[in-house]
């Protein structure tokens, strides 16, 4: 066990595009997305120790510790493994909730990753994956660590480098539910698959979009304002819109433009996520 204090990305992500191809008798969607990482994260101080305890800080309005990804992420670990360590982890939150860029996910695979390593319990990222997968879909690409294209309900992967991009984001005020969205009448739900290849050479789109702008005024406000700039999407069932530029310059200069009422962020798309990067320099500390 390593008891050092180690700081952690939790990098958001992006949907580049995401098409529904069907519905399920279960109720989950089949869909084809490309998923990439940005440089905007959220930041996990983690410290481990021999008392089989997970304590977090500080607390997050409105949201029970037994609740927190973060808390169940390692629990979860701990009872796979039967690991008698504990930890405890510092939540510095950066990433908006309830924009559909990962956030909650993301923290939830730091966890999984940094004790993994830090408990010495050498478990493959599969098998992280795996675990992953019971606390959200979009855990197992968090772990993972490189962008991908994503098939099925999200869990068949495939390694993918889309351009990595300038992304000026935007969240509207609301809090979007993905599952209001997902049983939405009006909902796509019919789009034809197509091969990898053919995807990336149409222009990208996301078939939520357009339920959500119906819904929620505050996103279509903010999308019709960036698409006089940009090409611009929402990313995953929203709340966060995103324009994407050639150069961080172009980026923030229509930053500049925002009102004072919304808020914004600069990220930069990365095709192996900032997590995978900080576990290598950990890794290689620990051979010196």
């Amino acid at each position: 066990m390593i008891t050092t204090s180690t700081r952690w990305p939790s990098p958001a992500k992006l949907n580049l595009f995401l098409y529904i191809n069907d519905q399920q008798a279960n109720g989950y969607h089949e869909l084809q997305t490309l998923f990439q990482f940005i440089d905007l994260c959220d930041y996990l101080t983690i410290t481990a120790n021999p008392s089989n305890k997970i304590t977090l800080s500080p607390d997050i309005p409105g949201v029970k510790t037994e609740d927190n990804l973060i808390w169940k992420a390692a629990t979860l670990l701990q009872q796979h493994t039967q690991c008698s360590f504990g930890a405890h982890i510092e939540i510095e939150k950066i990433l908006p909730m309830g924009g559909g860029i990962g956030g909650g996910s993301s923290n939830a695979a730091t966890v999984l990753v940094a004790l993994n390593f830090l408990w010495g319990l050498n478990l493959s990222n599969e098998v992280l994956a795996d675990l992953g997968i019971k606390l959200g879909a979009d855990v197992p690409i968090f772990v993972h660590g490189f962008a991908a294209f994503a098939e099925g309900i999200g869990e068949k992967l495939q390694p993918a480098t889309p351009k990595e991009l300038w992304y000026l984001l935007i969240k509207p005020e609301v809090s979007i539910s993905t599952v209001d969205v997902f049983t939405h009448p009006d909902l796509i739900r019919n789009t034809p698959k197509q091969p990898l290849n053919v995807l990336l050479d149409a222009p990208y789109e996301n078939d939520c979009e357009k339920i959500v702008r119906s819904v929620y005024p505050e996103v279509d406000y903010q999308l019709s304002w960036l698409l006089e700039y940009a090409p611009s999407r929402l990313t995953g069932t929203g709340a966060c819109v995103f324009a994407e530029f050639n150069s961080e310059k172009e980026a923030k200069h229509v930053y500049s433009l925002i009102s004072d009422n919304a808020t914004g962020f600069i990220a930069r798309g990365m095709n192996t996520s900032p997590l995978n990067h900080q576990l290598e320099e950990y890794k290689s500390l620990c051979k010196i």
